[in-house]
């Protein structure tokens, strides 16, 4: 079992950054990969950024550039960096971390991003 807590949400100007970081019970260092998902009211739940222990990352196309996936291993957290936000980017992001390849998938609670004028 893997607990995982998110913190970072609020709100923001569009043009703003923030930073979620995601706290992980598990070494992040020995998780196969860990993930951003958002999702709004109505809509399924979409992947935004991807890392793996190879430190290979991957990101949904309408946030690249933007947004920056990355993994802390002495603070055992997986954060995301998101700048020059949009009105469009308002979602409650969830982390995720997968521990081995093949096997079960962990998430968090979830923080609400909301970003408006």
């Amino acid at each position: 079992q893997v607990q995982l807590v998110e913190s970072g949400g609020g709100l923001v100007q569009p043009g703003g950054s923030l930073r979620l970081s995601c706290a992980v019970s598990r070494r992040v260092s020995n998780i196969y990969a860990a993930a951003w998902y958002r999702q709004t009211p109505g809509k399924e739940r979409e992947l935004v950024a991807s890392v793996t222990n190879g430190a290979t990352t991957n990101y949904a196309d309408s946030v690249k550039g933007r947004f920056t996936i990355s993994r802390d291993i002495a603070n055992n957290t997986v954060n995301l960096q998101m700048n020059a936000l949009k009105p469009e980017d308002t979602a409650v992001y969830y982390c995720n971390v997968r521990p081995t390849r093949f096997g079960s998938r962990y998430w968090g609670q979830g923080t609400q991003v909301t970003v408006s004028s």
